[in-house]
């Protein structure tokens, strides 16, 4: 149990906030405080969230950073997939 003496404006606003969301006091202690606590953790990057690195798309080989490499895997890729559709 917590006791907590508060000054006339923070009371004046704990009874609008009350009123308004229709919860007791404890119920909104908790909910900010966990709003609060969740503030606090490191929030997860996009990649994070979408489950880490495309692993299928990192197994190039080479430099793709360098234009001709990049060039001469998409032509590669390019002509694969012809063959293939003519195949």
């Amino acid at each position: 149990m917590l006791t907590l003496n508060l000054d006339d404006e923070a009371e004046k606003y704990l009874i609008e906030i009350l009123s308004r969301e229709k919860t007791t006091s404890q119920d909104l202690v908790k909910k900010l405080l966990r709003n609060h606590w969740k503030n606090l953790e490191p929030s997860q990057t996009i990649l994070e969230r979408m489950g880490g690195y495309p692993e299928h798309l990192l197994e190039g080989t080479g430099n793709l950073s360098d234009r001709d490499t990049r060039k001469q895997k998409i032509s590669e890729y390019l002509q694969q997939r012809q063959k293939k559709r003519y195949e």
